[in-house]
């Protein structure tokens, strides 16, 4: 994700109604067709920014913080709706929700050979893991 695309991204995300952070994360995740997900460390100081700024307001909601755009709100995230979208995430999501599966499922299979391995499988994994981010960035330098 592009620096400085997250505000206008979190305020469109609130165009869809009324939401605590965590809800947003999600809607965020699927406007990227999974290929992005916002941490709770850049979602929540952001709607604390736009409450001081007067552009959402929040409420307490079963014990959840819920959080509404102001006219003003609303009005800036129409204007920044039409031209946020289109050109923040990949066209061809389908191709990055593969790589980032196979990420998970590599982050599983790191965690349990430090979970359960010998230190000599310990440092194979390593190498395993070293090996591919070379190869990756060879890849990028092929482009």
């Amino acid at each position: 994700m592009r620096r400085g695309m997250v505000p206008d991204l979190v305020l469109t995300a609130l165009l869809e109604g009324p939401a605590h952070g965590y809800e947003l994360m999600d809607r965020l995740e699927q406007f990227s067709g999974g290929t992005w997900r916002p941490s709770p460390g850049s979602i929540y100081p952001l709607l604390n920014m736009f409450q001081d700024s007067s552009l959402v307001q929040s409420s307490e909601t079963d014990g959840r913080r819920i959080f509404e755009l102001t006219d003003a709100g609303r009005e800036k995230a129409t204007e920044r709706r039409v031209d946020t979208f289109g050109a923040s995430f990949p066209a061809d999501a389908e191709d990055h929700n593969k790589l980032r599966a196979e990420m998970h499922q590599l982050r599983a299979a790191a965690q349990q050979v430090t979970a359960t391995g010998s230190p000599e499988a310990i440092e194979q994994a390593v190498a395993v893991v070293k090996g591919a981010r070379q190869a990756l960035y060879r890849l990028l330098a092929e482009q």
